[in-house]
């Protein structure tokens, strides 16, 4: 796969944050060309729809969590430690704005209004987590590391919409205590106290 230029990137970069900001019809080419300060001619010549644009973005947020969870997989082989540094991944997100909002749990919400082939990436996005979960809750389930009451396909869904629900409680409330709130009995009942 070729490296998309640096207009490219920029162009990717100011949609996720007017997606983040107001979802995806809360922009437009012109939005973008204004925020760059480059011709909507040259958006359309790197994404020659908004389809192609969203689709992108989403292919390559995708891309970047399968490369981040096989990072910290490498870095964090436990499965307690590894559902703990996820779930403090969005919590500083939350807490200080230093990484963005879940592009894809924005994009999910709209699902029904959103063009079929953004829809089939945000899902690929979803089905990748739910996997990556999946696998994560297994190991813990089978070390002796994680009690689940449940078969760990649905503990790793009930965790996913956890992690997203306690994202937009946290944004609707506009207080950032509310995630760590939300997340805390869903990894105290995951993770045994050691003792």
């Amino acid at each position: 796969m070729n490296k998309p230029s640096n207009t490219a990137d920029d162009i990717l970069a100011a949609a996720r944050s007017f997606i983040v900001a107001g979802g995806y019809n809360g922009f437009s080419y012109a939005d973008i060309a204004e925020v760059i300060g480059i011709r909507k001619a040259s958006i359309h010549h790197h994404f020659p729809s908004k389809v192609d644009l969203v689709q992108t973005l989403v292919r390559r947020y995708l891309e970047d969590a399968v490369t981040g969870m096989a990072e910290l997989e490498r870095n964090v082989p436990e499965p307690p430690e590894l559902l703990r540094t996820y779930a403090g991944f969005w919590a500083q997100c939350i807490e200080d704005a230093s990484r963005p909002f879940c592009v894809c749990a924005l994009l999910a919400s709209e699902l029904p209004a959103l063009p079929p082939e953004v829809a089939a990436e945000v899902r690929a996005y979803f089905q990748f987590l739910s996997g990556w979960l999946t696998g994560v809750i297994e190991r813990g389930a089978a070390q002796g590391t994680l009690a689940i009451s449940a078969v760990p396909r649905v503990e790793a869904e009930a965790f996913m919409a956890t992690v997203h629900g306690a994202m937009l409680s946290a944004r609707a409330y506009g207080d950032t205590a509310a995630f760590a709130t939300i997340m805390a009995p869903t990894l105290q009942k995951l993770i045994p106290e050691a003792g």
